[in-house]
């Protein structure tokens, strides 16, 4: 019988391959049982040579050419016979051999140096067994790296890197950059990060300049120091427009020493301790003129010249002050000036109190952070001292439990962990302090954006944020105070950006504007 069955293998003459229609100038089926199939070579014709292969792998088949040798079928040929009739093939659960990619040595070396640079792991990673044998059971003829090697590559591609930073740097004219310096694991640090516009494209444009560790005092003069290294390290000192900082007071007086003189005052002319130091002319008095006058040569003092401090040391470009930190002590240190009222410095310690304990418990012990999540289903955010946001998310928590478990789910908690429980006043606070601070949270949100904020939503958003405040402020109970110092802290602050609005007659007309003031609606 010339015909395929299922069951039992049938002898006869090789008939048509109905599952790789591509393969049948080379193969005749010779029978089948289940799904294994009987193959015939045409190509060793006239001596008669059989194969076995299984239904959904013919990679039998292609080892049996190359070992023949049959240089007329190549891997190129057999892949473009079989994406033609490809809809004509089952389709196979094994990858097929002629499509298995051969990865070389320099591939896996490179993405282990990707994976090892952009998830911050450890050099010694590539020593742990388990990496080891993931990587070796992907490619068994590949080599892993050792560490000494990991460094040594990590090293030349961030130097290839900071080479190709400065290339492209070097085509730029404008360049801002923003800075800040912290502490973290007992160490301090420093970090600069570049902004430009594309010059084809005009898009934004970001790379991070320097993340490095800072070491001693964090002094107005060491911050200016390590700035300028690394601003002359690129070569972009002159190219610099306006730098961005926080408004701690070394980077206040570091740029008010050493940065460059700005019209609008950002930059004041007094350079605090050096002014006394400048005119020393009147050190040379004691001298006679006639014989200065006689001799040609004049004398000075020179201890006095090298102990005179010119501030021309550094030189750092025109400073500006970050709008989100400037939000940040409006939220923080001006609102503090609300407890000039009584009755709202009595109820907002007392409440802010009873908060401040219910964190310390939860943060401290496992048992409190259960007992919590058994009866408000969620757990309590901690706040971090330097950033506001992180309070008032905290504070938020508080209120989000007693609106959706119940004031009841919250006094059990307290009673718990043996906590001054919150009264109807204080939990009504909260409610209010959460509903007033809302739009400052939201305002802070847009304005940290990482992609879509524009230097240009800074006006828009601030006069927004005070109009919200202001509608607010009428039907207050409790945090009239609050928003009368809100008001006054973004007065203060803002108050010269604000100006800017005055000479603009036709502001808020523009189609971009509206799609600005849509979206900050959505935000709250």
């Amino acid at each position: 019988q010339d015909h395929v069955c299922d069951k039992k293998i049938v002898l006869g003459s090789p008939v048509p391959l109905s599952f790789w229609p591509y393969l049948e100038e080379f193969f005749g089926m010779v029978g089948c049982k289940n799904n294994s199939f009987r193959m015939r070579c045409k190509l060793c014709a006239p001596k008669y040579h059989e194969l076995m292969a299984f239904k959904n792998s013919p990679s039998n088949l292609k080892k049996h050419i190359e070992v023949k040798r049959y240089t007329q079928l190549t891997s190129a040929d057999l892949e473009r016979r079989s994406s033609a009739e490809g809809s004509l093939a089952p389709p196979s659960k094994q990858t097929k051999l002629w499509e298995t990619r051969r990865v070389s040595q320099a591939s896996v070396d490179k993405v282990v140096l990707e994976f090892v640079v952009q998830g911050l792991h450890p050099p010694h990673i590539v020593q742990q067994q388990g990496f080891i044998d993931l990587l070796q059971h992907l490619q068994p003829n590949t080599n892993v790296m050792t560490r000494n090697t990991l460094v040594n590559k990590v090293t030349k591609a961030s130097v290839e890197m900071k080479t190709k930073l400065k290339a492209a740097l070097s085509e730029i004219e404008f360049i801002a950059t923003t800075t800040d310096c912290w502490t973290a694991h007992r160490r301090s640090f420093i970090g600069v990060t570049a902004h430009w516009f594309n010059p084809q494209t005009m898009q934004r444009s970001c790379a991070a300049l320097a993340c490095k560790q800072l070491k001693g005092s964090h002094t107005f003069s060491a911050l200016a120091g390590a700035l300028n290294d690394i601003h002359t390290e690129f070569n972009v000192r002159e190219k610099i427009v306006r730098t961005t900082t926080d408004n701690g007071s070394n980077f206040l007086k570091a740029f008010r020493v050493y940065g460059q003189m700005d019209e609008k005052n950002d930059n004041p002319a007094s350079v605090g301790e050096g002014d006394g130091e400048e005119d020393d002319g009147g050190q040379n008095d004691d001298y006679d003129e006639e014989e200065e006058s006689v001799e040609g040569v004049e004398f000075v003092d020179a201890g006095a010249l090298l102990d005179k401090d010119d501030y021309l040391e550094y030189q750092l470009p025109k400073h500006h002050r970050c709008a989100c930190h400037l939000l940040n002590l409006v939220s923080t240190v001006d609102a503090s000036k609300a407890e000039v009222n009584p009755l709202y410095k009595r109820v907002s310690r007392s409440t802010f109190a009873k908060c401040s304990s219910l964190w310390t418990k939860s943060s401290r012990s496992i048992t409190a952070s259960e007992v919590i999540e058994e009866h408000c289903k969620l757990q309590l955010i901690r706040p971090v001292a330097t950033r506001w946001n992180s309070f008032f998310s905290a504070v938020e928590r508080i209120v989000r439990i007693t609106r959706e478990q119940g004031e009841g789910a919250l006094a059990a908690v307290c009673s718990e962990l043996d906590t001054p429980k919150f009264t109807p006043v204080e939990l009504g606070f909260l409610a209010e302090y959460v509903k007033t601070m809302s739009p400052v949270a939201r305002a802070l949100d847009v304005l940290q954006g990482e992609t879509s904020v524009q230097m240009g939503w800074l006006v828009p958003t601030i006069t927004l944020l005070k109009t919200k405040l202001q509608h607010l402020h009428s039907a207050s109970r409790f945090c009239e105070p609050l928003i009368a110092a809100l008001l006054s802290g973004l007065e203060k602050r803002f108050g010269e950006m604000l100006v800017v609005l005055s000479r603009y007659q036709h502001f808020g007309t523009g189609t971009g504007t509206k799609m600005y003031f849509d979206t900050f609606d959505t935000f709250g």
